[in-house]
C-alpha cells in the first residue's frame, strides 16, 4: 500500500493518525515516540498495514508476476499499482471525491509540516504541487512516480518500465486488488477499534 491507501485506511476521526500513517515510511525505529500520540498511532498502524500487506497471499500473487524482472522492487511496484486501482475506482470506496480527499490530506499535513522529517517535507512540496495522489488514477501518474523512484535507486531497478507490464496484465492486477482491498479495509478497522 502506498500514500493514498495509507491515508484512506486511517479512518475519519483522527487527523493526526492519518498524518502519521501517511509519513510512516519516513519515521524509523523508535523515532515515532518523539511525536504526538495521534502521529504515534498513525506510524504504528502504518507498520501494521505494511506487515499485513506483505504477508497477504493475493499481494504475493501480484508480486510474483513481476518478481523475475524487478526482484525486490516488485513490492514497490505492486504498492503503486494498488494505489492506482484505489484512485481509479475511488467512488466505490469513499463518499468524498478523490480531488477533495487529496486536498483534505494535503491540508492536514501542511498544518504539521514543521514537525515532520525533512526528507518527507522536501518530497511533499512536489507531491502537493503536482497532486500526485489525484493523478494516481491515471497510469501516466503511476509511470511518473515509478520513474522518479527509479532515478533515486542505487541499483538499476527498471521501475520506469513497470507501467507497461501493469498495462499488459491490467485485468489480473485489478482482480488482485479487488480481492485484497476488502481484507485490508477490515484489518485496518479492527486495528483502530482494538488500539484506540
Amino acid at each position: 500500500m502506498n500514500f493514498l491507501a495509507h491515508a484512506f485506511l486511517s479512518g475519519e476521526e483522527d487527523k493526526e493518525l492519518m498524518v502519521g500513517n501517511f509519513v510512516g515510511d519516513f519515521i524509523k525505529g523508535k523515532q515515532y515516540e518523539d511525536y504526538s500520540k495521534g502521529i504515534q498511532n498513525g506510524v504504528l498502524i502504518h507498520r501494521a498495514i505494511d506487515e499485513y500487506t506483505d504477508t497477504h497471499p493475493v499481494v504475493s500473487q501480484s508480486k510474483d508476476r513481476l518478481r523475475f524482472k524487478y526482484r525486490h522492487y516488485s513490492g514497490v511496484i505492486v504498492d503503486m499499482a494498488y494505489d492506482h486501482f484505489l484512485a481509479a475506482n475511488w467512488s466505490a470506496y469513499h463518499d468524498t471525491s478523490l480531488l477533495d480527499f487529496t486536498y483534505q490530506v494535503y491540508h492536514e499535513i501542511d498544518q504539521r509540516l514543521l514537525f515532520l522529517p525533512d526528507r518527507f517535507t522536501h518530497m511533499f512540496s512536489y507531491m502537493k504541487r503536482d497532486n500526485w495522489l489525484f493523478h494516481y488514477a491515471e497510469l501516466e501518474g503511476i509511470h511518473r512516480a515509478l520513474s522518479g523512484m527509479s532515478r533515486r535507486t542505487t541499483f538499476d531497478s527498471k521501475m520506469e518500465e513497470a507501467t507497461q507490464d501493469l498495462q499488459d496484465q491490467y485485468k489480473d492486477f485489478e482482480a488482485d486488488f479487488t480481492q485484497f482491498i476488502p481484507d485490508v479495509i477490515r484489518f485496518s478497522a479492527q486495528w483502530l477499534e482494538k488500539n484506540l
